[in-house]
């Protein structure tokens, strides 16, 4: 991907971090995913008082893509209020490798400005990742 595409990825999450729900862990997270087609889906985090019912931006982005019929992704921006880059949750890494059957998607960390990241690909966060190979593998 391209430093402008990324750069702009980027802006789009900061924007849907805006949006986050917060209340309980005042960590608020944007997440904008790249679809191939080149629609951008963006998602935030959304806070539960019961904590393990609440969604990671990049889930709430990658569900959101889903259901509106888009399973094939180039990348995903990731962006909190933490002066360092933040990366995905283990959670979402394995959501993020089911739609990146060859590893390859790339995973966008920016820092709180939206100026400075890192980028790595999923498989690069997530080696060895859990597949539907897996599962097929049992079934013999």
């Amino acid at each position: 991907m391209e430093e402008e595409q990324r750069r702009a990825l980027v802006a789009a999450a900061v924007g849907a971090k805006e949006r986050a729900y917060s209340k309980y862990s005042n960590f608020p997270v944007g997440a904008a995913l790249l679809c191939r087609d080149g629609t951008v889906v963006t998602g935030c985090s959304v806070d539960n008082a019961v904590h393990n019912l609440g969604l990671c931006a990049e889930r709430t982005a990658v569900v959101k893509a889903v259901s509106e019929g888009r399973t094939e992704f180039a990348a995903v921006a990731v962006v909190s209020n933490s002066p360092s880059c933040v990366s995905p949750c283990g959670a979402c890494r394995q959501v993020l490798s089911e739609f990146s059957s060859d590893g390859s998607l790339e995973v966008v960390m920016a820092r709180s400005d939206g100026q400075h990241y890192k980028v790595m690909t999923v498989s690069e966060l997530l080696p060895c990742a859990f597949s539907i190979k897996n599962l097929e593998e049992t079934k013999h």
